[in-house]
């Protein structure tokens, strides 16, 4: 067995198994569909390196992962290293239309309306000291 099918699972990821991982089939992806998705990165190393992508924009990064136990991909979207908006979904395609979308600029609240099963995640506000 290659390096790519121990770590992605042919059963769940044959696809991604052909095309050597999650980063060279998000590319293939994108051109297919004619979506920007800007600099796609990979670990360089270890099983990562086939099994998640980073896919790279001024707005920030969206982070795309692949489940163990079923196919499904988990993807975050982050800005300065803080998840902001969070989702799974089954088809690669999708995972390429949020990082397309996200590059060119639509708000976090526009793509959990485009997106439903991404999720605008919520953060409390740091509590402020109190003076006595």
């Amino acid at each position: 067995m290659s390096d790519a099918s121990t770590a992605l699972g042919v059963r769940l990821y044959p696809d991604l198994v052909e095309r050597g991982g999650l980063a060279p089939a998000l590319i293939e992806t994108g051109a297919r569909h004619g979506l920007d998705l800007g600099h796609i990165t990979a670990p360089e190393q270890g099983r990562s390196r086939f099994t998640c992508a980073e896919l790279h924009s001024d707005q920030g990064v969206v982070c795309v992962g692949l489940g163990s136990q079923a196919r499904y991909f988990m993807i975050d979207i982050r800005v300065s290293g803080e998840v902001l908006a969070r989702g799974d979904v089954m088809d690669l395609l999708q995972v390429a239309q949020v990082a397309s979308a996200w590059r060119a600029g639509l708000t976090l609240a526009e793509l959990t309306a485009r997106f439903p099963f991404m999720e605008e995640i919520k953060h409390r506000p740091a509590p402020v000291a109190q003076v006595s």
